[in-house]
């Protein structure tokens, strides 16, 4: 549906008194040498999009990409128009999970639109931010670019403080004392992470581009801003680098936990069965009825067995209460 259909002049957004839905009208009112036309779209149909791209002139190509939302981040120029794509990310923390979607910008002359799949990564609070912020709005279409690259990277950078509190509480859980076996938790969480890095990772390279000028539709003023979201998507990307060696490491402690665990409890199963062994052999003996055995008619011998079986098998008690056995 169309979320936003707005006209911008000069750094400030002009009510026209029209339907979102007139995307003819608006865009015919964006006559001045500085107004352009932010349309926002989320989850369109075929025919929404179809309406947009003939009003915009839209590569075919470009439309099919917004339409399918399965790419990978990138830049790509089209003629004299630009077609980006991000991966926006939100993060479940009840389920450790990173749920993905997806935004495709296309950037024209005295236009941008702005189509979002996914029930996160909302751009409404990134164009109220822009447009208080008129001095960056008064850029044109590129601000439009960089306030909602700004806002994906940003909703990593929560993304992965959150993870990151997530890999701490495992990695504490997984020294704890308390027995507990954390392998489903970390294989779910490098999971995670392994979808987070491919959001992250091939953004990288388009926020350059974006950064140094190697595309066209980029205010050369706005360059800065772009290198400052540049750098942090590349600071986050290292993050989760970082995450995925960290969750390697734990796993693997984890499961050398697991193994001294399962060791000792052999052991306590070993020793308590030496020490049952004692009597049980003696018991077995002393059971037998042989008409001429030693001590049989002795009128201490039933006593000297259960002393012999007690003090044996307190030696070995003592024994492997040294050992650390038990």
């Amino acid at each position: 549906m169309i979320v936003d259909n707005a006209l911008y002049r000069n750094g400030e957004r002009v009510d026209l008194g029209l339907d979102t839905h007139d995307l003819a009208g608006v865009r015919a009112k964006a006559s001045g040498e500085h107004d352009f036309v932010w349309v926002g779209l989320h989850d369109p149909d075929t025919d929404e999009l179809a309406a947009v791209a003939d009003l915009y002139d839209l590569h075919e190509l470009a439309v099919e990409d917004a339409l399918s939302a399965h790419q990978r981040p990138k830049v790509e120029r089209y003629a004299d128009s630009l077609f980006i794509v991000l991966k926006s990310l939100w993060y479940v923390d009840a389920e450790d999970a990173v749920e993905t979607g997806e935004i495709s910008i296309f950037v024209g002359h005295r236009f941008v639109v702005t189509v979002r799949h996914g029930s996160g990564g909302g751009l409404s609070d990134a164009r109220h931010r822009l447009e208080e912020a008129s001095a960056v709005l008064a850029h044109g279409p590129s601000a439009v670019v960089y306030a909602v690259c700004d806002a994906v990277v940003d909703d990593y950078s929560r993304i992965a403080f959150a993870v990151e509190e997530d890999i701490e509480e495992v990695e504490q859980r997984v020294f704890s004392p308390d027995r507990s076996n954390e392998a489903a938790r970390i294989y779910n969480l490098k999971r995670e992470v392994i979808e987070f890095r491919r959001a992250v990772r091939p953004l990288v390279e388009p926020a350059d581009k974006l950064a140094t000028g190697q595309v066209g539709r980029v205010h050369e003023h706005l360059q800065p801003f772009f290198r400052d979201v540049a750098d942090h998507a590349v600071r986050v990307s290292e993050q989760v680098d970082g995450f995925d060696d960290l969750l390697g490491s734990v796993l693997n402690a984890n499961l050398a936990q697991v193994a001294v665990q399962q060791n000792s409890d052999m052991r306590r199963i070993s020793a308590w069965v030496a020490i049952v062994a004692v009597p049980t052999m003696i018991a077995g003996v002393y059971g037998m009825n042989f008409v001429h055995m030693p001590e049989l008619g002795w009128t201490f011998g039933y006593p000297f067995a259960l002393v012999l079986m007690a003090v044996i098998v307190g030696a070995l008690w003592a024994f492997f209460k040294k050992s650390g056995w038990l």
